[in-house]
């Protein structure tokens, strides 16, 4: 049931709660903060539980989502209609609750918590979305779609994650640009201000890059990016309302996790064969265990005929974009980096993505036709 004036998903109060008598305050004191209230046994989904502008439980509700191994995350609140109990007290630590309520003898205290959390899920809606990209496969082409991402985007920022890539830069076209890469950037604590950040990173075509450098024989910097480091900048660029692209490794490490868990939507590109399939079924297994809002870009050609939709059923993934091969691709990177076509396949696939993010936030509710 809801309460309260018509809000975004992201401001609505997620209450786990059994006793009626104690859902009733909760619901009395949410109406009169004038926010919307949604009641469940327990959430639906990690997006669920993590969307909500904060949580309210009571303990029955606290064990089983300790049980479920939900991430901890701001705003959990144990409620409870006595004295807490020595059991309520170590379930709110389990769940990892900021603050056991007694109600409805602290229902100032809610009201007050529930006023600072919808603050902050205005704020946070104001926010540009951020997007991962990998590849189920070597060679699927991830970052050259992590590049058109970033072409057809309003106003992007592209985030090299990959050390071990060739650059994101080489596939933009401005790796003669002046302007910091990884390696000149040091952060030593505090939050990182974009518009700063914009103005030393190299810009073209109104995307902003942050590339790793080519390390060539006798090099001996290194490329290594450190998770802190990428969160900063991935945080800068989403307060700013920019899109966040971020090109990451086939590969479970503290860059590739920080990436994914910030990620609002993960997309995985993958070609439309047999063994390029079986491959992004492993790796999906580990990407959708740290995101589960990830899906499947799909490259042709396909030569045994698999359809998207098989290739979805094998990965066990929804469909975001299918796309024939990009004519001239190859040669077009060699000269100048890509540019996309009025009818390029790929930056048709690319806003075709974009616009399953702003639709469809998250992809539970993404209809069987997309695949």
């Amino acid at each position: 049931m809801t309460a309260g004036a018509p809000h975004s998903p992201s401001e609505a109060i997620l209450a786990l709660c059994e006793d009626q008598t104690l859902a009733a305050d909760i619901e009395r004191v949410v109406a009169a903060a004038g926010l919307t209230l949604v009641r469940a046994v327990e959430p639906s989904s990690r997006r669920v539980w993590t969307g909500a502008a904060a949580v309210l439980l009571d303990q029955p509700a606290a064990v089983r989502c300790v049980g479920r191994g939900l991430p901890r995350r701001p705003r959990v609140l144990l409620v409870s209609a006595s004295a807490p109990t020595p059991a309520q007290w170590e379930s709110a630590v389990a769940v990892g609750a900021q603050q056991v309520i007694q109600l409805p003898t602290q229902d100032g205290d809610l009201m007050a918590v529930l006023a600072e959390a919808a603050a902050a899920a205005r704020d946070a809606a104001a926010r540009g979305p951020v997007i991962a990209v990998l590849a189920g496969r070597g060679g699927a082409g991830a970052s050259i779609f992590a590049t058109a991402l970033a072409r057809v985007a309003a106003e992007a920022l592209l985030v090299d994650a990959d050390p071990g890539g060739g650059g994101l830069d080489l596939l933009l076209g401005s790796e003669t640009e002046p302007g910091l890469r990884w390696t000149d950037l040091s952060l030593t604590g505090g939050r990182l201000t974009y518009s700063a950040l914009r103005d030393a990173l190299p810009r073209r075509h109104d995307v902003s890059v942050l590339a790793c450098r080519r390390m060539l024989a006798g090099d001996q910097f290194s490329n290594d990016i450190s998770a802190p480091a990428l969160e900063s900048v991935i945080d800068a660029g989403s307060r700013a309302g920019v899109t966040v692209i971020c090109d990451v490794a086939r590969q479970s490490n503290a860059v590739t996790d920080t990436a994914l868990a910030l990620a609002d939507l993960v997309a995985m590109v993958t070609p439309a064969d047999v063994r390029s399939s079986a491959s992004a079924a492993a790796t999906a297994q580990w990407v959708a265990a740290a995101n589960p809002n990830t899906g499947l870009v799909v490259r042709g050609p396909a030569p045994s005929g698999l359809r998207p939709v098989d290739v979805a059923r094998i990965v066990g993934l929804p469909v975001l974009a299918a796309m024939r091969p990009e004519p001239r691709i190859d040669p077009m990177l060699e000269r100048g980096g890509l540019r996309l076509r009025r009818r390029s396949p790929l930056g048709a696939a690319a806003r075709t993505v974009l616009e399953v993010l702003r639709e469809n936030p998250h992809l539970e509710r993404l209809p069987e036709a997309a695949a």
